[in-house]
């Protein structure tokens, strides 16, 4: 299952987690609570470190994992992070359409530094490629298609089922250029777990 972390929902899950323990996370000690509460609650130790990463108290410049990310999720009663970040996307009113959230990805909101996404299309491309942050991508891996290693390439929008245009698309001794793929049948795309091995098999 994929899984995108939009930033203004781990903002809203740190608040609804404040909100249910009764005090705002703010120093050692209020992480400390935090960790006995879920560890009473849910019978499971969750690192200190990690809820201090969370809630930025240490810097790393990194994102949550999917496991914690569903263990504060299940904390505060949804199955997972994924269903917590649906269910507050569908009560934004500034939100966008279920269908886009459904189908889609808003590139600046729910990816972070560091994703890789595996995107294929028609008749057997398939091409993986990691997001650098300001919407820019680096390809990493390619089978059957015209990308190449280390092509970068912009995009702010991918919807599965659409066609997909990249735009400055930048290969070494080629002017940028703009890229259509999936033009029959769109693309689809999975987000690849961090462990997993870098190419195409």
């Amino acid at each position: 299952m994929s899984l995108f972390r939009r930033k203004k929902d781990l903002g809203q899950l740190r608040e609804d987690i404040e909100k249910k323990v009764g005090f705002t996370i703010a120093t050692p000690r209020d992480f400390r609570l935090l960790r006995n509460t879920i560890n009473q609650q849910m019978n499971l130790i969750i690192g200190l470190s990690t809820l201090m990463r969370v809630w930025g108290y240490v810097k790393d410049g990194g994102c949550p994992s999917k496991n914690t990310l569903d263990v504060l999720a299940q904390f505060l009663g949804y199955s997972d992070y994924m269903d917590y970040s649906h269910v507050k996307i569908k009560e934004d009113e500034q939100g966008c359409s279920c269908f886009f959230l459904t189908n889609g990805i808003s590139v600046a909101d729910q990816l972070c530094e560091g994703d890789r996404l595996r995107l294929s299309w028609y008749p057997d491309r398939v091409c993986d490629v990691e997001y650098l942050g300001d919407q820019k991508f680096r390809v990493l891996a390619v089978q059957n298609g015209h990308l190449h290693v280390g092509d970068t390439f912009t995009c702010s929008i991918m919807l599965k089922g659409n066609p997909l245009t990249v735009g400055n698309l930048t290969r070494e001794g080629m002017p940028p250029m703009i890229y259509v793929c999936g033009k029959r049948g769109g693309i689809d795309y999975t987000l690849l777990p961090d462990d997993e091995t870098l190419g195409i098999v």
